[in-house]
């Protein structure tokens, strides 16, 4: 039985793993997901990114890893903002991390922005090595979330931090009526428009309602090894920014 109903949710169906589900899910959209998650957000999206990373500045972080990198863009703000020496983008899908080559090759930052393929909770990479680590909407999509957190944890130093964006359903109920309107009828419209796979955005409402939000996941990063975690919402408390030290 799963510890959070997230990691039951699946895209396509019920006898493959969620890992290749996952996998095969963003070789798919790779080809459309920056437009895609740019249009869904309203643009918001690339706002929250930079947010994050303002917040992260304080602790000038000089490796960073960048978990379900996906197309780069979290880690190339990351690089453009922060100015660290190294930094390492991690992914299950190699569609996505390709279009995030291609960007990251066009922008000149090669030397400095890596990619790799890794299983957040089987990271091929070693303890205390980390300064930072960084996830934008993808945590969701671990088949475990403490063995992912945990994973994590192990490669960021004493004193490193994690930067968490993720999608999450408003409390507030007149924002949470909007939120199940735009997801219920906007994204599938959407989707229809300009992705291949519709049950990819199907998925999505999906994995964001059974996602733990709130005092849940600050529960969930304290029982992983982290400590004074932060929380802040954005946009209609439609996303959530956490982050929490090791």
């Amino acid at each position: 039985m799963s510890e959070f109903k997230c990691e039951d949710v699946l895209p396509y169906n019920s006898h493959e793993c969620k890992k290749e589900q996952i996998s095969k899910m963003f070789d798919h959209i790779a080809g459309t997901y920056d437009p895609m998650n740019h249009l869904m957000s309203l643009g918001q999206d690339r706002r929250w990114r930079r947010k994050a990373i303002e917040r992260l500045a304080s602790f000038n972080p000089q490796r960073i890893l960048d978990v379900a990198t996906g197309t780069g863009d979290f880690a190339i703000v990351a690089s453009l903002s922060l100015q660290a020496d190294y930094l390492l983008g991690v992914d299950i899908s190699e569609g996505m991390m390709n279009v995030g080559r291609d960007k990251v090759q066009k922008l000149g930052l090669s030397e400095k922005i890596h990619f790799q393929y890794g299983d957040a909770t089987e990271l091929p990479l070693e303890s205390d090595s980390f300064d930072a680590a960084t996830i934008a909407f993808g945590v969701r999509n671990f088949s475990s979330l403490s063995k992912g957190l945990k994973e994590i944890n192990r490669t960021l130093r004493k004193g490193g931090v994690i930067a968490i964006l993720e999608m999450t359903e408003p409390e507030n109920w007149i924002f949470k009526l909007g939120y199940k309107f735009y997801t219920k009828i906007g994204i599938p419209v959407l989707a229809k428009l300009i992705s291949k796979d519709q049950l990819a955005y199907d998925y999505l409402p999906n994995s964001i309602a059974a996602f733990p939000q709130g005092e849940e996941m600050r529960k969930l990063l304290l029982n992983c090894g982290f400590s004074s975690v932060e929380i802040k919402k954005f946009t209609f408390q439609t996303c959530t920014f956490y982050l929490a030290i090791k």
